[in-house]
């Protein structure tokens, strides 16, 4: 027993020696490249570094049963942690199910997470999942998951936690900080595969509606089949609907805001370490639709690409933004993958509008403020749910929606039934007939 520990104890040390080495040989070769003022480098301390997983392995309890890998991997994992809420290292199975994120159905509730000041939080429940139809909101603060506590939890590991097979139950627990109220529920997972477009519909006969609930890669698509579907029906005036999109895809967010803004107009821009500028992103699309008012509706579940567009159409005096402040996350994580099948997650840089406004932490504020409370906002989330997939009894027994006004939406549409009044009145286009069909969302 006493030789198969030794053997093992050996080989392990190999193996952190070499990586050692490596990162001992590429931070030399970085600090030749940084200015000689500039050299706290991580070579001049990496001794230290071997030194604390040695004496880790020699004096811990269980120091013959803790790898060496783990001991690194716990050490990357801290020292991501503790740069930002949004950077992180991925050990190979974190890394795996992130690249799973991308292909468009997994196992989950339907919600979006997010770390803020260190908590859990829910950035958007996704339209007709299991989490909105559980009535969870925006800024949510989950604090315990299956009966464990949060607290100190990376957010991969609360993904981990909340994924898994469907039909599988998780119980959570959240704290509401507008009311401070306290909710468990216990949520059984679904595949999550939600349309990025819906509700395309006219209200009246000259304004057209549509809901964006994501960005993902048939979006832009999306959206310009539904531009030529409201223009068929006659549209004069848009309302695109930008609540709980908790974004998507960066050149999603790219492909939708240009085509409504000129060709040539800058988009978004990036800046990174030291002020340097990165990338600057501008319309190139041939055919915009430039021609029609718009509002664009915003709330807190409005995040990272529905910021980006709903802060380029405001920039551009393109849209009046109708609702309440966005969430506030616009930063770049960068995924650099590590030769074991591991990665680190690194924030890069930050989105800026076009105006050069700072999106993250800070979000988008509307032009028009309307606050929708809390119970309304879980009603809204309840009725917008698909017959099909909603749990009618529940619907049934806590409300038939028939007093559910939606005044936001209410708001858009007379702001821009005055837009279109004062046009017909220079001659610019014919008045609209007010239906009156749009107090109540159906």
């Amino acid at each position: 027993m006493g030789t198969r520990w030794i053997g093992k104890n050996v080989s392990g040390m190999i193996v952190v020696g070499l990586l050692l080495a490596n990162l001992m040989i590429g931070a030399r070769l970085y600090s030749e490249e940084t200015n000689a003022d500039d050299r706290d480098t991580a070579y001049d301390h990496m001794a230290l570094f071997t030194t604390a997983i040695e004496q880790i392995r020699r004096n811990y309890v269980d120091g013959d049963k803790t790898e060496y890998r783990d001991l690194i991997y716990g050490a990357l994992r801290g020292m991501l942690q503790s740069l930002d809420s949004h950077s992180a290292f991925l050990d190979p199975d974190m890394f795996s199910d992130m690249r799973d994120d991308t292909s468009g159905q997994f196992g989950g509730l339907g919600i979006v997470i997010s770390m803020r000041n260190n908590i859990l939080t829910i950035v958007a429940p996704m339209e007709d999942t299991p989490g909105s139809r559980a009535g969870l909101l925006s800024g949510d603060h989950i604090v315990e998951i299956d009966g464990e506590s949060t607290e100190g939890w990376t957010l991969q590991q609360a993904v981990r936690k909340l994924r898994g097979a469907p039909d599988t139950d998780v119980t959570i627990k959240v704290v509401r900080p507008r009311t401070s109220e306290i909710e468990e529920h216990t949520i059984t997972r679904e595949i999550i595969s939600v349309d990025s477009v819906r509700d395309v519909r006219m209200i009246g006969d000259m304004i057209g509606y549509m809901r964006v609930t994501q960005f993902n890669t048939p979006t832009a698509a999306d959206v310009r089949a539904a531009l030529e579907e409201l223009e068929e029906q006659g549209m004069r005036a848009l309302i695109l609907d930008l609540r709980n999109n908790p974004g998507g895809l960066l050149n999603a967010a790219i492909e939708v805001a240009q085509q409504f803004v000129p060709r040539g107009e800058l988009i978004v821009y990036t800046q990174g370490r030291d002020g340097r500028r990165g990338q600057r992103y501008t319309a190139r699309e041939r055919n915009a639709r430039t021609g029609f008012p718009m509002v664009v509706l915003i709330n807190e579940g409005s995040a990272s690409a529905s910021e980006i567009v709903a802060g380029a159409l405001q920039d551009h005096r393109r849209a009046v933004l109708i609702g309440e402040k966005t969430f506030g996350k616009g930063s770049v994580q960068s995924v650099l993958p590590l030769d074991d099948g591991s990665a680190l997650r690194l924030t890069t840089a930050q989105y800026y509008t076009p105006s050069d406004r700072v999106i993250d932490e800070r979000g988008i504020e509307p032009d028009i403020v309307i606050p929708i409370p809390a119970e309304d906002w879980r009603r809204l989330l309840l009725q917008r749910a698909r017959p099909e997939n909603a749990d009618l009894e529940q619907l049934e027994e806590e409300d038939d929606f028939e007093d559910l006004v939606d005044i936001q939406l209410e708001r858009a549409v007379d702001v821009l039934k005055g837009i279109l009044i004062f046009e017909a009145h220079n001659g610019e286009r014919p008045a609209p007939r007010d239906s009156g069909d749009h107090l109540a969302v159906r």
